[in-house]
């Protein structure tokens, strides 16, 4: 039996292959090895009560994860992993990988994550190749859950938000300048706590300052991310996460004016990446 994740900062999305039925899925929080520990990610595993039965039948684990770029950190989920399935084969690959298999399959272009965080590499068919973007929530990440729940909550404190609009955020989280701070500076997963607030945006998306800090985020990652590849023009660019699914038409409006070829948007890849892995031995270099 197979078990494949795609994990991102706020979610991970499991599938198990099961005989002679269709796969079993479930979620859980997610599991960035820059935000949580060895450990948490061994409890979380252990509290999954869908897996339980099948611990000992499970012969390999994909895992496809956002902080999963470094040895160190494939590494530290990849021994948490082991504590829960020890007999098992496991593979810790970064989450823009399993976007590539989700999307291109073995063709090749430019493939990005928009979701807690963003990201974009190259993808030949076989190699995804290095990448100097992904660089987080306090460096990078232009375009994503974070990076816009970053802009809202610093506009919000400043009281530069249009008046109508704070009424409505107000009312709608009932938050004070105490509680930002700590969920920012002090608490678990601050990306994930940044991110959070895209479902306000939804919620006011015709707002016009909702609207232009849309256009102006999606407009930062394309210039910022896309446009630092060469004749990225002549490649199709597929997209992956839930900012970019839920707010695809600003994304498809911005990428136009800039000559990018949108290829697939993808809400969540986890079925796509677990067909892919099924029915093809990984054998992938990074």
């Amino acid at each position: 039996m197979i078990l494949v994740a795609d994990s991102g900062s706020s979610r991970s999305d499991w599938m198990l292959q099961l005989p002679d039925s269709k796969p079993l899925s479930f979620s859980t929080k997610g599991l960035n090895p820059f935000f949580v520990s060895e450990k948490e990610i061994t409890n979380t595993m252990s509290d999954v009560q869908e897996i339980i039965p099948y611990i000992n039948e499970i012969h390999e684990v994909y895992f496809f994860g956002a902080g999963c770029s470094t040895p160190d950190r494939r590494e530290l989920v990849s021994n948490a992993l082991s504590e829960i399935f020890p007999s098992s084969y496991i593979s810790v690959e970064s989450d823009i990988l399993g976007s590539a298999y989700a999307t291109f399959g073995e063709s090749k272009g430019l493939i990005c994550n928009l979701g807690t965080g963003s990201d974009i590499s190259f993808f030949d068919g076989e190699i995804l190749a290095p990448s100097v973007h992904g660089n987080g929530y306090v460096l990078g990440d232009e375009g994503s859950g974070a990076w816009f729940g970053k802009q809202l909550i610093t506009d919000y404190l400043y009281e530069t938000m249009p008046r109508d609009l704070m009424r409505v955020f107000k009312e709608a989280h009932h938050i004070t300048k105490d509680i930002i701070i700590k969920n920012v500076y002090q608490r678990d997963r601050p990306n994930a706590y940044l991110a959070s607030f895209a479902k306000f945006m939804g919620d006011n998306r015709a707002h016009p300052y909702i609207d232009n800090l849309l256009r102006n985020g999606f407009d930062e990652f394309v210039r910022t991310n896309v446009m630092t590849y060469p004749e990225f023009w002549e490649y199709e660019v597929h997209f992956v996460g839930q900012i970019a699914y839920h707010f695809d038409l600003h994304l498809r409006e911005v990428c136009s004016l800039h000559g990018v070829k949108i290829g697939t948007i993808l809400k969540n890849p986890i079925e796509e990446i677990f067909h892919f892995v099924v029915n093809r031995e990984l054998n992938v270099e990074i």
